[in-house]
């Protein structure tokens, strides 16, 4: 199994579907994780306990990453936890509104824009003095950024500018021996993403996918590990798909 064995991680928004799948996955690992909330710190606590009890450590972190001071406090108290290095950030934290063109509101485009592209750049800033050599930033992008799927158009702008973030600070990051990539996961059945638990979205994703299931949140954790790893150590810059075969 990959090891993170002596390694720290920070995952934004934890608590719950794919970050939690990701930070249960960085744990089994071996490493010491990061729990991050936004809102719900009773689920970010659960995950905790259950990474503890399996013999693991793992600490909960709450900010409002949506707020133009949630990064800078999101990573003083990270700090407050790990010291001076931190080797894997994993920015999975986001929202998602649907909305038709003609509907979608100011507020809620801002919104988007806000938790899932100024957040994680900003935190990235912010915890660069602590991302030693060797480190891994991993940010959770979509398969919306490449694909017209559904009323999603200002989310899939937002995970189009996660592809460009990407590109951009791994070659910025690159002589400092950080890497940077992405995953783009497709549908999966989480409570962001509840279309897909209705029969409806069930026939609508399968009729896009290679692969003939309804992708569950562990389906994607294991890609962030590898990326996470050294075994991913001469993989810089890139957005992976994780996506079961969507829209070939």
């Amino acid at each position: 199994m990959t090891s993170l064995t002596g390694k720290t991680a920070l995952v934004t928004g934890g608590s719950r579907g794919i970050g939690r799948a990701i930070a249960l996955k960085l744990a089994q690992a071996g490493a010491q994780v990061l729990v991050h909330f936004s809102a719900s710190p009773k689920d970010a606590d659960e995950v905790v306990e259950q990474i503890i009890r399996a013999g693991g450590r793992a600490t909960a972190v709450g900010a409002d990453l949506g707020a133009p001071d949630g990064p800078h406090k999101l990573a003083a108290a990270v700090r407050k936890v790990v010291g001076d290095r931190l080797d894997v950030l994993v920015n999975n934290a986001g929202v998602s509104y649907a909305a038709t063109i003609e509907d979608q509101t100011i507020e809620d485009f801002d919104k988007q824009f806000a938790v899932n592209v100024r957040g994680p750049f900003f935190l990235v800033q912010q915890l660069l003095p602590i991302l030693g050599k060797g480190s891994s930033v991993v940010f959770v992008s979509s398969l919306a950024a490449r694909s017209a799927v559904g009323n999603l158009s200002a989310y899939a702008a937002t995970k189009g500018a996660t592809d460009t973030l990407v590109k951009h600070f791994a070659a910025a990051l690159g002589s400092r021996d950080i890497r940077v990539n992405a995953i783009a996961p497709g549908v999966v059945e989480t409570e962001m993403s509840k279309f897909a638990k209705t029969d409806e979205g069930r026939q609508f994703t399968l009729g896009m996918q290679a692969l003939q299931h309804v992708a569950q949140p562990d389906d994607i954790a294991g890609a962030v590990l590898f990326l996470a790893s050294q075994d991913a150590g001469w993989v810089n810059g890139t957005t992976l798909a994780v996506d079961g075969g969507s829209k070939l």
